[in-house]
């Protein structure tokens, strides 16, 4: 993955994405004190925490990257799949309703989500929500969220370098 355009944020930056990943995340995250740069990828922004890409701003929007879940231990904006749909889901592919077992009843069409698995609760994908998250409880038929990112895309491997 190409990184373009890396920059240093300034304080006010910082202070204002850090505050808006924290209410979407539901946990304190970077500070002003974190030195933080933000750079293009093709389809978002990087944001680099201390050197780790750790948050991403996607169609305007703020959110943990997969490490910045893991990192800093997020509570909201999640949707839980089935085992069956791990595999799929860690290969970039949508996540679909049937496969979905339990949402955050406050998720909105258009978040910003990441999805953990059943068993571990661990990340494995970043995605737009395209439905609201009690929606994603009734077991409706077809797309429920859209992959933006996964464990083992180029942005996660990014971090392996």
């Amino acid at each position: 993955m190409r990184i373009r355009k890396r920059h240093r944020l300034k304080r006010k930056e910082i202070k204002r994405l850090s505050e808006e990943i924290s209410e979407r995340a539901g946990v304190p995250v970077f500070g002003e004190g974190d030195t933080v740069d933000s750079g293009s990828a093709p389809d978002f922004d990087a944001i680099f925490v201390n050197g780790k890409v750790l948050a991403l701003v996607f169609e305007g929007k703020a959110f943990l990257s997969i490490r910045g879940v893991l990192e800093y231990r997020a509570v909201k904006k999640f949707v839980t799949v089935d085992m069956g749909a791990v595999g799929f889901v860690c290969n970039g592919a949508d996540i679909m309703g049937p496969g979905i077992i339990d949402a955050d009843p406050g998720i909105r069409e258009g978040d910003l989500v990441w999805i953990r698995d059943e068993k571990n609760f661990k990340p494995l994908a970043i995605g737009k929500a395209l439905v609201p998250g009690s929606e994603m409880l009734g077991k409706g038929k077809g797309k429920m969220v859209q992959s933006v990112a996964y464990v083992g895309d180029k942005l996660w491997k990014l971090d392996e370098d």
